[in-house]
């Protein structure tokens, strides 16, 4: 008796779904609460906690609505055959228009294509709605209707450039990979990774936001000789117009080996309240680079493709999986999609489990930083940038550990206070 892939599939979607229906109410609940955190009394202005109360309920709600649609909707594709329909309708399309259908990287193209429109077409209003109403009604969107479609334009475009190269690839190397199939997949996909960290920064992320070099002064004197201090090979230090869209603020850094670089949001160089705040942010990012977390998340990351992949192999040609979906030829594209379907409960576990080793890097991030003397600015960094952006005050502590890479301000600020106290 075959296994009953489909039914299998869906009966977890469901129980997914009421398990995390189940976290949010009770983070709904969480951002109800009419008062701060003990640990955050006298820390942060009743005034800013309103606001971020207010956030974070509209919030909830609207994501409320988004869940449920977003998860009808996928129910409904997998329940009533729209894939294994859309395939067909994919190479009837590739006929009318005098291409050749029986090639199944052009039927995959317009296929993909086909999914990715309906997938904008159905998303576009849940994302007008939280840009330009909720994010607007709270003071961060700063973008225009125009610069929003305009981002939209120039993502399709380059879905357009960089898709089809990468499709293409992927349905020879399963076609022709034999034995050493899951090998292969993980490899290219490893090439292509590290290909797109290193021209993302330098062709990609440019269109959508223009980065500009730190200019000469205190600020740019203390982050060059904190990274000097860490031998961190930083090569260049930018600032990049984030305002230009959101007021949300953030810091990153970026780079291969001896080619590092840093990159402040202008928005936090608004936000805190003197250069020692930001200084400190930057310490904590570094802190996360001395400790090799990102190589150590990396590593992990690939080990897991390579897993992933493996049990890609075990099943892509098994009939019983495709024609569980309503597929009567076995493409490769349709395996992938199928094999993400019914790993999905793995993905929940391993998603999970990232995160509580997010987490943990987190806290040795923030000790790190502690250590080279930036408690104090740390932790007004951190509170800044936690009423600066409105970020919930009140977290449940399931919804938390579920959901969050990284620890709420309550747990970051006892954890640095710990920390003082077992130097003294």
């Amino acid at each position: 008796m075959a296994f009953p892939y489909l039914e299998a599939v869906l009966g977890f979607m469901i129980l997914v779904y009421i398990f995390e229906t189940y976290l949010d109410l009770r983070q709904h609940h969480a951002h109800k609460l009419p008062s701060l955190p003990k640990p955050l009394v006298g820390v942060i202005s009743q005034e800013k906690f309103e606001k971020s109360r207010s956030y974070s309920l509209d919030k909830s709600y609207f994501h409320f609505v988004h869940e449920f649609v977003s998860k009808l909707m996928d129910f409904a594709i997998l329940y009533f055959g729209i894939l294994p329909w859309f395939w067909k309708r994919s190479e009837e399309f590739l006929v009318y228009a005098g291409l050749n259908a029986e090639s199944e990287i052009w039927l995959t193209l317009a296929f993909l294509a086909g999914l990715s429109f309906w997938s904008q077409i159905i998303d576009l209003p849940f994302s007008l709605y939280s840009t330009f109403v909720i994010e607007d009604r709270h003071g961060f969107n700063k973008q225009t209707i125009w610069l929003f479609f305009w981002d939209m334009i120039k993502g399709i475009a380059l879905s357009i450039v960089i898709g089809p190269p990468v499709v293409a690839a992927i349905i020879v190397i399963v076609q022709k990979g034999g034995p050493y199939l899951a090998i292969y997949l993980w490899a290219f996909m490893l090439v292509l990774s590290l290909v797109m960290m290193t021209i993302y920064p330098v062709l990609i992320a440019p269109l959508f936001n223009k980065f500009t070099p730190l200019a000469e002064g205190d600020l740019r004197v203390k982050i060059e000789k904190l990274a000097s201090s860490l031998n961190f090979p930083l090569k260049k230090l930018f600032v990049v117009d984030g305002s230009t869209r959101s007021s949300h603020s953030n810091a990153y850094m970026y780079g291969f080996f001896k080619n590092k670089r840093i990159v402040l949001y202008d928005t936090l160089i608004q936000q805190c309240k003197n250069d020692e705040e930001v200084v400190a942010v930057i310490a904590h990012e570094l802190g996360h680079w001395k400790l090799n977390h990102t190589m150590y998340t990396f590593i992990a990351v690939q080990i897991l493709t390579l897993l992933q992949f493996g049990g890609y192999t075990l099943v892509r040609n098994s009939k019983d999986l495709f024609q569980s979906f309503g597929f009567d030829t076995q493409p490769v594209i349709i395996g992938l999609i199928l094999f993400q379907h019914t790993v999905t409960p793995l993905q929940h576990i391993v998603s999970f489990s990232l995160n509580l080793v997010s987490r943990a890097f987190e806290f040795q991030a923030d000790a790190f930083a502690k250590k080279l003397g930036y408690a104090e600015p740390l932790r007004a960094g951190l509170i800044k940038l936690q009423e600066e952006n409105l970020s919930a005050m009140n977290t449940d502590p399931w919804y938390s550990a579920y959901h969050y890479s990284h620890p709420p301000l309550v747990e970051r600020l006892t954890a640095i206070d710990q920390l003082d106290k077992k130097t003294e």
